[in-house]
């Protein structure tokens, strides 16, 4: 009973969140571009997270990664995981739900978090092999830059900061998210290979959170 009592608060203090972030953080600046078409089986699978702007319950995020897998009925099952404070800290696990708001290009989602809102999610960049991506809202308050591999090149991640201040984005807020994952639980499946719709993944673990508690959703998510 304690756990569904906690479980009901922590919706509530994320419900409130979301109402907060979306009064201070109504757009000022043009709507960012999305990429053209993203094809979402190619999409789908697990995806690294190297840098962002991160909301509350991720800034001390370490060894993150995002998986995605699509579903007959267009959704998509998204499943946040990383380890807080420390390479070897408390697994964080989260569980949006994405669905796609341009069905034209693919590249604009909403992400729910809590019902009944959904989140500004945006593919404003995606290399031609499906390697590195930049997920952006229209707010400028978070992004997320996302990769194949935990590990990308100096040259690739200030490519991709060149990318994001292009956007509007003030990069001096953005951080570098730290992947350490020899003395960490491997989130990510290995077995999937990039790009390919996939099952969602799980990481037994017994410092997970269990509270089934959701990334908050910052705004109107997102992720």
């Amino acid at each position: 009973m304690n756990h569904i009592h906690r479980a009901a608060r922590h919706g509530l203090m994320l419900a409130g969140l979301v109402l907060l972030a979306g009064c201070q953080s109504a757009p000022t600046k043009p709507p960012l571009q999305t990429v053209p078409l993203v094809e979402l089986p190619r999409f789908m699978g697990d995806w690294y997270l190297v840098g962002h702007i991160p909301t509350q319950v991720e800034k001390d995020a370490h060894n993150a990664v995002e998986s995605y897998q699509l579903n007959a009925d267009g959704s998509i099952d998204t499943t946040f995981t990383f380890n807080d404070d420390a390479p070897d800290g408390p697994v964080k696990k989260f569980n949006p739900k994405g669905f796609v708001h341009n069905t034209a290009t693919n590249a604009e989602w909403r992400m729910q978090f809590a019902w009944p809102v959904k989140a500004d999610y945006k593919i404003v960049y995606l290399d031609d092999n499906y390697q590195e991506a930049i997920i952006g809202r229209d707010q400028r308050d978070y992004v997320w830059l996302l990769a194949r591999t935990p590990a990308i090149s100096s040259t690739d991640y200030d490519a991709l900061l060149t990318r994001v201040r292009s956007m509007g984005y003030d990069i001096n807020r953005l951080r570098r998210v730290p992947h350490d994952l020899s003395s960490a639980p491997q989130f990510a499946t290995t077995a999937r290979k990039p790009g390919q719709e996939t099952p969602e993944s799980s990481a037994p673990d017994t410092r997970t959170s269990s509270d089934n508690s959701r990334r908050p959703d910052p705004a109107s998510p997102p992720r």
